[in-house]
């Protein structure tokens, strides 16, 4: 199912290509994008603006941009980008039953205000049930994301993740990718923002490469996320011997 079918850049009504955000490698070069997956990956060096854009496509969708579902509207610290207010977005006339983006970097202020919120007398059920019943911060940080991604979504949703990767052993990241193929299979659509090969992985996802040359395609194995991995693994002692060796001589340089 794809809830979100395209984003598209305002280019006529940006002031500038000069300032931030429109700056980014990524976002400079943008023009539309067309999700043609139900999961969707952005990948790309630090810098390059994958984070920026996905933040900007889910304010635009109306979440908060610190993260949550549509209900959550708490803010600890202004820093999102106004580049939502120059994207137009094309969706179906479907619409998700259910929504949510985490942002790996600000999880705990989502956790905290769930928290908060509960406090309020008379305010309804509580919200934590939906995530298992047990406080987020009483879990460590990978376990209260699996604990969001088993117990808070329910499919037929639509979910953008930042770096979901970012508190996630390898083992964990396996079960985060079958449920997110659970929910997939239960009509739902993911757009990502992420680091790792695991991820990348999933069957039949729409890979997006973030460069300086902008948004392109790009096959699994051609990711430098992939190669650069596969290259340590396969090379691992004489690598960590050239890099360890060229870290002992820029030393000798500073100390000389």
């Amino acid at each position: 199912m794809l809830f979100v079918r395209a984003a598209e850049l305002r280019r006529e009504r940006v002031p500038s290509f000069d300032v931030y955000p429109f700056n980014l490698p990524a976002v400079r070069h943008f023009g539309r994008l067309e999700f043609s997956s139900p999961v969707t990956v952005l990948v790309g060096e630090n810098g390059t603006g994958k984070s920026t854009l996905l933040e900007a496509i889910a304010v635009a969708l109306g979440f908060n941009p610190e993260g949550g579902s549509r209900n959550f509207a708490f803010g600890t610290r202004p820093s999102h980008s106004e580049l939502h207010t120059y994207l137009r977005l094309v969706r179906a006339p479907s619409r998700p039953r259910d929504g949510y983006f985490l942002r790996a970097e600000s999880f705990f202020n989502v956790a905290t205000q769930i928290e908060e919120l509960d406090k309020v007398p008379d305010a309804g059920p509580r919200i934590i049930d939906s995530y298992g019943g047990q406080s987020l911060h009483e879990q460590s940080h990978g376990e209260s994301f699996l604990t969001l991604l088993q117990e808070r979504f329910r499919g037929s949703g639509l979910y953008l993740l930042d770096e979901p990767e970012a508190a996630l052993s390898p083992m964990r990241q396996l079960a985060a990718l079958a449920r997110m193929h659970h929910l997939v299979e239960a009509g739902s659509q993911f757009i990502l923002a992420t680091h790792s090969p695991v991820l990348m992985a999933y069957p039949e996802a729409q890979l997006l490469g973030l460069s300086e040359t902008g948004i392109a395609p790009l096959d699994y194995d051609e990711t430098e996320h992939v190669v650069v991995m596969r290259h340590f693994m396969n090379n691992r002692e004489s690598l960590l011997t050239e890099l360890l060796r060229e870290d002992d001589e820029l030393l000798g340089e500073d100390g000389a």
